[in-house]
């Protein structure tokens, strides 16, 4: 059996719980409480994420929930709402987006409503996803891409272990398509 045959037979839990947070397998209705949080959010994000800039339209979101919603049975995403456990409020967003079921290989992306920076959650969400990558999906290497000058999301890779492997330099397009460094962070499990 390939590996891409072996992930669509394994049964991925739709639920990882934290002390704080409850992370949910993300579906189509997720739209409903997502965009406010991005639009809210909508400063902080624009700088780091793409897809985040003024003028985002709803139906372009919702297009990415229906993909998410289906790659999860394909395996090719594994994406998740971040709710705080005690208000249910979204916290925060992220999964596998890259995924390479062949090492296995994943990597994580992540983005938190801005009124949840600065308190931990990013780096209890991603500690959550590593240990869920390991036990769950058989992860041999995890790895974080970060903008080399978004000091917050390498702050966050080095606090959940992850070791700087190399600044690609000239490796990404930034939001405003100039050409900047990245950072690859990674994780390795024998």
């Amino acid at each position: 059996m390939d590996a891409k045959t072996g992930a669509l037979l394994l049964d991925i839990p739709e639920h990882i719980d934290t002390p704080r947070l409850i992370l949910h397998a993300t579906r189509c209705h997720h739209i409903d409480e997502t965009y406010p949080v991005v639009q809210a959010s909508l400063d902080a994000l624009k700088r780091w994420m793409p897809w985040a800039q003024p003028g985002a339209k709803r139906e372009e979101m919702a297009a990415y929930f229906a993909r998410a919603h289906a790659q999860w049975f394909t395996r090719e995403l594994l994406d998740f709402q971040w709710h705080h456990r005690e208000s249910g409020e979204l916290a925060g967003k992220g999964g596998f987006h890259s995924i390479v079921w062949d090492i296995p290989k994943f990597e994580i992306g992540y983005w938190l409503n801005s009124g949840y920076t600065g308190k931990g959650y990013a780096t209890e969400a991603v500690n959550a996803l590593v240990a869920f990558a390991r036990d769950v999906l058989g992860a041999r290497r995890l790895e974080i891409a970060s903008d080399a000058a978004n000091a917050k999301s390498r702050a966050v890779a080095e606090r959940a272990g992850f070791t700087l492997e190399g600044i690609l330099r000239q490796a990404r397009r930034n939001v405003q398509g100039e050409l900047a460094d990245q950072c690859m962070y990674a994780r390795v499990f024998d």
